[in-house]
């Protein structure tokens, strides 16, 4: 039996970003794991209730979750944190890899809140709901760290 890995589904291709693009991750272990069936995709954002494309939206210093023209859509952004954390305890997941920058799923680096392309450290609400509920949350940037812990 594998641990399960709650992904980003931007991560295997999937148009989920906010933009329409999509970004697959590479790294020689995914197509191994995909063929194991470890993994559990979601994109908190689309679960959330979020369109795509839709506007970017960055987390502000007081936690709302607000686009580019000022909406809030912290409620969509809460639901989507919510049915991962759901998802992970169906699942029995220990460990996630995901989309780092996300306002959902970043896990050292967020974008400030300006709109001005300025990074800071933090997490997204996704990530922040997880390790709160013990699960280990991993980036494209670490993804070596979950390599070294699967199956232990």
């Amino acid at each position: 039996m594998f641990d399960k890995i709650l992904i980003s589904r931007c991560f295997l291709g999937e148009n989920v970003r906010y933009n329409g693009e999509t970004i697959p991750l590479s790294h020689p272990l995914l197509s191994l794991w995909q063929q194991q069936n470890r993994f559990v995709a979601l994109c908190p954002e689309v679960f959330g209730g979020l369109t795509v494309p839709r506007e970017p939206a960055e987390q502000q210093p007081n936690n709302k979750i607000l686009t580019i023209s000022g909406k809030d859509v912290s409620a969509q952004f809460n639901l989507g944190a919510k049915q991962a954390l759901t998802l992970c305890q169906q699942h029995n997941i220990r460990f996630a890899l995901l989309k780092e920058s996300s306002p959902s799923c970043g896990s050292t680096l967020i974008y400030d809140g300006s709109f001005s392309n300025q990074k800071i450290t933090g997490q997204g609400l996704t990530c922040k709901m997880l390790i709160q509920a013990g699960i280990r949350v991993f980036s494209e940037d670490n993804i070596e760290q979950l390599v070294s812990l699967l199956d232990k």
